[in-house]
């Protein structure tokens, strides 16, 4: 570098002013490469408490110190180039409120998919009906919710439009059919034996319906005079039709061929939401 421009820069302070913007420019940078490697270090991490939603967090805060340190980083720099910080920051929001304008949508999603990782309202893991879409909760992100149907098919939803959530605590809907057995001994093994076999069939038939296996309880003594033999199904929600009709007309056709006098309220679909276990 010639004497004479060397002076004037030194006169003019541009030298000093140059090597503070590379340090700014270079703590920012360093800094930022310190964030993600902690960031990584939690996301990666195998401890028992860490979960989607608190990677969710993680993620979020680590952007939120990354825009942050560069945001600040930007007006130290313009202000070594003689610019006012007021003005950086007048500019800045007139930018931030003209993005926010033409982005309400994904603001909105944002605002929401903060809300619901801070809160209480469904877990990773929880089955859920949002938006008449049920399925188990996979991810809970900025944007999207996402969950896994009956078809096992990811099914995305922008986190505005999350009104109404149900929320199944034990993961499913049982629904309990009781049979009423007659009292010939003879007969009413024979009644189960029929009750295990229509199960069967209607597992088969459809298996998208069910997240666990049909189960039969056996005998329940209702009262002295009366039995009744239990089955156990574990559905999917509003999926409970196919057991309503398809299984309890072959099953009451069957019971028929063997009791005539046997009727069809002897047959009886019922519905509860058992409590989840902690």
């Amino acid at each position: 570098m010639p004497d004479n421009l060397k002076n004037i820069l030194i006169e003019q302070g541009l030298i000093q002013n140059i090597l503070v913007i590379i340090s700014f420019a270079l703590v920012a940078h360093f800094s930022v490469i310190i964030i993600r490697k902690i960031s990584r270090t939690l996301l990666s991490s195998r401890h028992k408490y860490s979960s989607d939603k608190l990677k969710s967090i993680i993620s979020l805060l680590s952007s939120i110190l990354i825009f942050a340190l560069y945001f600040t980083t930007i007006g130290l720099i313009l202000k070594e180039l003689g610019v006012s910080l007021t003005a950086y920051l007048a500019s800045a929001s007139v930018v931030g409120l003209a993005i926010g304008f033409g982005s309400q949508g994904i603001v909105q999603d944002v605002v929401t998919g903060v809300t619901l990782i801070f809160s209480d309202l469904y877990d990773i893991g929880d089955m859920v009906e949002i938006s008449g879409q049920t399925g188990f909760v996979r991810s809970i992100g900025m944007r999207f919710t996402v969950l896994e149907n009956s078809f096992g098919a990811a099914v995305f939803i922008p986190n505005r439009t999350i009104n109404n959530v149900i929320n199944y605590p034990k993961g499913y809907v049982r629904c309990l059919v009781d049979i009423i057995l007659p009292n010939d001994m003879n007969l009413a093994i024979k009644f189960e034996e029929i009750v295990i076999d229509v199960c069967a069939a209607l597992a088969d038939q459809f298996p998208g319906i069910m997240i666990h296996p049909p189960s039969v309880v056996g005998k329940i003594n209702m009262t002295e005079d009366k039995q009744i033999i239990r089955t156990k199904f574990r559905i999917w929600p509003n999926r409970g039709v196919p057991i309503e009709t398809t299984f309890k007309q072959e099953l009451l056709v069957k019971l028929k061929e063997l009791d005539k006098n046997y009727q069809d309220w002897m047959v009886s679909v019922n519905y509860e939401i058992e409590n989840k276990q902690l």
